[in-house]
């Protein structure tokens, strides 16, 4: 009798209760079989973040070549038609090349569910995290249908992109919280950091919302046909914009200086310097945009520097506590704040 080779497994049969096991309940019959390395969930959840931000750029794609309504309607791209034909051209190549990216984002989205589910043991947190993202994809799917059938209304438009921001910002927090335990979260600097931080966290909110109305009364309105546009002064809100990134650059070299002043931990300082140089290079092509009149090009890196700024600031935000494997037994490490004593100022 034949052994097999120590590095071959005999395959399992599948039984008519495994197989019906397996449609009741997909998830937990690939569970019970297969245990995925930390290594591999992590890198599924990093690869639904970086799935949400090329979203976002060949969303932009869209927008700036002017074929926002390349597919007319949804969900088919004519009334016709599923997919684009040969007689719509290049807008249409470029409008549903984009709706068929939602599918790859959802294969994304699934695997980090597929994996976080998997892992032993079982993490209800994580999972939750990778469902999130999947009905926040759901949503905004319905939302962009939406933008096509009213004629690329502005507001539906800043709508579907603050969708987007929140489903990267759900992605970004399940990427960190794979590299963490599941123990209760441990403060790393004292309560005043962390409220800065928070301070921080709003302004951001605030810029990416103005973005949005820059982006719904400016001139790319996705389309050659007349779209209409937010009816506020396009210069007035442009600099209103400006104003609110200097506001959180300042913030941002504000809690660099107090991190370094309490000597905070490494982490945080490093957040916050990455953070820091993002918003520098962010800062440059907004400007540089701005006095060459918009080229399509610099549009797109600076929609790209948003999605990469929002990483930075909630990184920057989770850098600012642990949270360990386990908590019978485990010492806080050196560098830890204590919350109940700790306000500015760090041990020494």
């Amino acid at each position: 009798m034949h052994k097999l080779p120590p590095t071959m497994e005999p395959v399992p049969n599948v039984t008519r209760a495994d197989a019906a096991a397996a449609v009741r309940n997909p998830l937990a019959f690939i569970a019970a079989r297969w245990t995925p390395a930390p290594r591999t969930v992590q890198r599924a959840a990093l690869s639904a973040l970086v799935m949400s931000v090329i979203i976002v750029v060949t969303g932009g794609a869209v927008r700036l070549t002017g074929s926002g309504l390349g597919c007319p309607t949804w969900p088919k791209c004519t009334d016709d038609s599923l997919t684009a034909t040969s007689e719509m051209g290049f807008h249409g190549a470029i409008e549903f090349g984009n709706r068929m990216l939602t599918y790859v984002l959802c294969a994304a989205v699934g695997w980090a569910i597929i994996a976080a589910r998997s892992q032993k043991p079982y993490r209800r947190g994580l999972t939750r995290l990778g469902w999130a993202q999947f009905w926040i994809v759901m949503s905004n799917a319905v939302l962009g249908g939406i933008v096509v059938l009213v004629g690329l209304n502005p507001y539906t438009v800043a709508a579907h992109f603050v969708a987007t921001s929140a489903l990267i910002a759900v992605a970004t927090v399940m990427w960190q919280r794979t590299r963490e335990g599941d123990a209760a979260p441990r403060p790393l600097v004292g309560r005043s950091v962390r409220q800065l931080v928070w301070v921080l966290v709003a302004a951001s909110v605030v810029l990416i919302l103005v973005g949005t109305v820059v982006t719904g009364a400016g001139p790319h309105a996705g389309d050659s046909s007349e779209v209409p546009r937010m009816p506020v002064d396009w210069e007035t809100v442009t600099k209103l914009h400006a104003v609110l990134a200097w506001i959180v650059v300042t913030l941002t070299f504000a809690l660099w200086f107090v991190l370094k002043a309490v000597d905070a931990p490494r982490a945080p300082l490093g957040r916050t310097r990455e953070l820091f140089l993002v918003l520098l290079a962010q800062g440059v092509i907004g400007y540089v945009q701005y006095f060459t009149d918009l080229p399509e090009v610099l549009v797109g890196l600076h929609m790209f520097g948003s999605a990469v700024t929002w990483i930075a600031v909630l990184r920057v935000l989770l850098s600012l506590r642990e949270r360990p494997e386990t908590t019978a037994g485990a010492p806080a490490p050196a560098q830890a704040y204590e919350a109940t004593s700790v306000s500015m100022a760090g041990p020494r």
